[in-house]
């Protein structure tokens, strides 16, 4: 199985991330979950795997535009309901591997989940 990039292709993190992969000659596809979405199951299982605190981006534009009373009592359910109603506030990018996912972009641990020697 290829690794799955999942993002947003305008985000510098993921022009990063993509340029990384491609330099290390890494076939992988990228799913741009504004275009194609995501899915509940799909969130729900990362967040099953690293926690919904990890996939939510607090720190981006959508999430501090919320109503305070919104961010005050953020669950799980919650954030799935947000990350699936707005997917940029989903943590980028996202690689789903054979390996452990991570979110993210640093070099090692993608060299680590993918089974790459250290550059």
């Amino acid at each position: 199985m290829d690794p799955v990039l999942y993002g947003i292709p305008n985000c510098d993190s993921i022009k990063k991330a993509r340029k990384w992969l491609e330099r290390r000659g890494v076939n992988y596809a990228f799913h741009d979950y504004k275009k194609a979405g995501i899915t509940e199951d799909k969130l729900r299982a990362w967040s099953g795997e690293v926690g919904w605190e990890v996939l939510l981006n607090k720190r981006g534009t959508t999430f501090r535009e919320l109503p305070d009373e919104m961010k005050a009592d953020v669950d799980e359910d919650i954030a799935v309901a947000l990350m699936l109603s707005h997917p940029s506030m989903i943590k980028r990018p996202v690689l789903e591997s054979e390996g452990p996912l991570i979110v993210g972009f640093r070099g090692g641990e993608y060299e680590t989940a993918l089974g790459l020697e250290p550059e």
